[in-house]
Parts: C-alpha cells; structure tokens; sequence
C-alpha cells in the first residue's frame, strides 16, 4: 500500500508578514542599540568627567602632603640640630661635673687618709695605754686572786672536812645500814693509786661482799655526777682484791638541788642528804656497778 506525502507551500502573506516583522525587531533591535550607546556615552562622559575631578583632587592631595613632608622634614632637621647642640652641650656639663666630682673624691680621699692615719695614731695610743692598764690592773688582780684562792681554799677546805666528818659522823652512829645491806666497816678518805688510776674515796662502807662508796660534796653540782660514776672503776682497779665485791655508790651533800637528785636517782646512785638534824638516805633506785 503507498503512502502519499503532502508538502505544505508558504502564502505570499504569511512570508509577506514575517518578513514585516523582521524587519520590525531589526529596527527595534537598532534602536536600542542606539540607546544604550548613548546612555554608554553619557556614563562613559561621567566615569571621564570623575576620573578628572578625582586626579585633580589626588594631584592636590599629593601637593599637600609633599608640602607637609617637606616642613616636617624640615622641623625635624631643627629639631636635630637643636637636639645635637643640647647633647654637646650635656656632655660639656657631665664632663665638667665628673671633672669636679673626681677633685672633690680625690680630696675626700686625702681627708678620709688623713683622718684615718689620725685615728690609728690615736687608736695606738690608746692601746698602749689600754695595755699598761691592763698590765697594772692584772698584776693588781692576780695579787688579790691569790689572796682570794687562799681565803676560799681555806674555806672549802674547812667546809668539805665539816661534811666529811659530818656523814661520817652519821654513818658510824647507827647508819651503816645501808644500800639494803648492813656494813661491818667504815673507812675514810682511802687513797688508791695504782697503774696510773689515782683516786681518793671519802667514806667507804665494806662487809663481806659489797662495797658502798659514797662521795662526799659540801654543796655538789651536776657536773660532779661523772666523777662519782668513775669511782667504781678506778676502785677495781685500785683494788683488786674486792673486784668480786658488788659497788654501789652514793653522793652525800649538804645543799641537794632537785636537778641533781633527780639525775642521781636516774644513774643509780644513792641520795644522802641532810634534812634537818637527821641524815636522809634514798637507795631504792640502787644499781650495782
């Protein structure tokens, strides 16, 4: 079966018609094209117009500022010069001043050497006076100290023979009872010397195996507590037949200070004091030594 194809042919009109139009949006395009050039022009005459007024005003902007940096450098040229000038001047015056500063050191120097080299002469003098006073004065006191040392020697020795013979006194009537044992003999003032151990035992209380040494003070200090002590080893030594024997030791003193019976009880030895008429003894604290 065939098939026809029928092909359309434009009308003298219609063609007539969009050649009119054509022609029409051409001569409209034109005018727009016309008036968008002008409305360039015109905006390009302004932008040219600005751009004048705008390097006009930056030409005298840089004018002024040009005048502004030469009067500024200019001030500021003075003011260097000016500056410059005040410094030499500065320096002319520090100059002139440590120059007088070191003429008053130096002469403070000399002053102060002067009086220096014065005061040593005087302080010499004073010395050797100071001196000769003192040698005067030394052989003025060594004078009375010996006289002094013999005056107390006297008196100590009177003292510590009163209370040696005062606790002796006490143990030889009914004290022998002592250290929680009771003695059969009472020596005094026993001397032992013996390798070289020299010592000396005011009151000594002996039975058959025990040994009560007691040291005797008129007025005992704390510092007598090691010589006490040391009384149990010098006695072996002095006397070797009793170094079986158990020792105790007591300190006997007429003024007792608390610190002192105190460390007596803590070391173990006995306290024999006076109370009143009566001899008081504390050895519950006893150790053997």
């Amino acid at each position: 079966m065939e098939t026809s194809t029928e092909k359309t042919v434009p009308t003298f009109e219609s063609v007539w018609a969009l050649l009119q139009e054509t022609a029409r949006l051409q001569k409209e395009n034109e005018r727009k094209m016309k008036e968008s050039r002008v409305e360039y022009e015109r905006n390009r005459a302004e932008y040219d117009r600005r751009m004048v007024d705008y390097d006009r005003r930056m030409k005298k902007r840089e004018q002024k500022m040009e005048q502004e940096r030469e009067k500024s450098r200019v001030e500021y040229e003075r003011n260097r010069a000016e500056y410059d000038q005040r410094m030499v001047d500065y320096d002319q015056r520090m100059k002139k001043r440590e120059q007088k500063m070191e003429q008053e050191r130096e002469k403070s120097r000399a002053d102060f050497d002067q009086r220096m080299k014065e005061r040593e002469q005087k302080m010499e003098q004073e010395r050797e006076n100071s001196r000769v006073e003192y040698e005067r004065n030394r052989a003025d006191y060594d004078r009375r100290m010996k006289n002094f040392e013999i005056t107390m020697g006297s008196w100590s020795n009177n003292h510590g023979f009163f209370a040696e013979e005062y606790f002796a006194n006490s143990f030889e009537n009914g004290k022998q009872n002592f250290f929680g044992e009771e003695f059969d003999e009472m020596e005094k003032n026993v001397k032992g010397i013996k390798r070289g151990f020299k010592d000396e035992y005011d009151i000594l209380l002996i039975n058959g195996k025990s040994i009560g040494i007691v040291e005797v003070k008129f007025k005992a200090r704390l510092d007598n507590i090691p010589k006490v002590l040391r009384k149990a080893e010098t006695f072996r030594i002095n006397f070797p037949e009793y170094q079986y024997h158990q020792v105790y030791l007591g300190l006997a003193t007429l003024v007792f200070s608390p610190e002192l019976e105190q460390e007596c009880i803590h070391q173990g030895i006995a306290v024999v004091k006076q109370v009143g008429d009566t001899v008081v003894i504390n050895d519950a604290h006893l150790k053997v030594f």
